[in-house]
């Protein structure tokens, strides 16, 4: 591990290839519900970090593998803290949408 590591951002693509073999795993999607509506990856569920605090209503099992995105990955990495405290265990950041390059589905 180089010293400037930890100005990485995470690779999105990478964190949805972990998701998609990772068994049980949701998809996280931190931004507020309008960029949610806009674009995001199809299969993704939406849970702004304006209301993290209720995570444990939509993911009731503090096991469930998480993998928390938002536009640039900032705010993903302050919900993944969030959750970690909140007790759930198997939650990983996989970075921003903005460097996505696949399918977005859009709310109508």
């Amino acid at each position: 591990m180089g010293f400037f590591d930890f100005l990485k951002t995470p690779d999105i693509h990478e964190g949805l290839e972990r998701y998609h073999t990772t068994p049980g795993a949701v998809l996280l999607d931190v931004r507020e519900p309008d960029e949610y509506a806009a674009g995001h990856i199809p299969g993704s569920m939406n849970l702004p970090l304006s209301a993290i605090d209720t995570a444990e209503i939509h993911l009731r099992n503090p096991e469930t593998p998480l993998f928390v995105y938002c536009l640039a990955g900032t705010r993903s990495a302050r919900a993944v803290a969030r959750l970690k405290s909140l007790g759930y265990t198997r939650v990983e950041n996989i970075g921003g949408i903005r460097g996505y390059r696949g399918e977005k589905e859009e709310l109508r």
